[in-house]
């Protein structure tokens, strides 16, 4: 089992960015696939964007071509990089980790160890 503690979110208005960080601990990430996921209120927890241990990547429709997801394994840091951000991308954003190498998918059923949140909100 490993800990995952995230940062990076904050206020912010359409258009603009931010970068979320997610570091590991616990063991390397070199053997795990990583994902973001976000949670708006009153909705289902849904997957953003993930990245396998191969550096294969997979993402939402409704982030495409805004968001980048990467990780650095020397420093055991997952990252969000969201641009063009819009309102609707306002949620409580989560990382997680599935050990195995694994297609990257967006299912949070394929992830067992996860990290508390932090909160982005867009305003219009």
């Amino acid at each position: 089992q490993v800990h995952l503690v995230e940062s990076g979110g904050g206020s912010v208005q359409a258009g603009g960015s931010l970068r979320l960080s997610c570091v590991v601990s616990g063991a390397s990430i070199s053997y795990y696939c990583l994902g973001w996921f976000r949670q708006a209120p009153g909705k289902k927890r849904e997957g953003v964007a993930a990245i396998n241990s191969d550096g294969n990547t997979n993402y939402a429709d409704s982030v495409k071509g805004r968001f980048t997801v990467s990780r650095d394994d020397a420093k055991n840091t997952l990252y969000l990089q969201m641009n063009s951000l819009k309102p609707e991308d306002t949620a409580m954003y989560y990382c997680a980790a599935d050990f195995g190498r694994r297609w990257p998918g967006l299912s949070e059923y394929q992830y067992n160890d996860w990290g508390q949140g932090t909160q982005v909100t867009v305003s219009s």
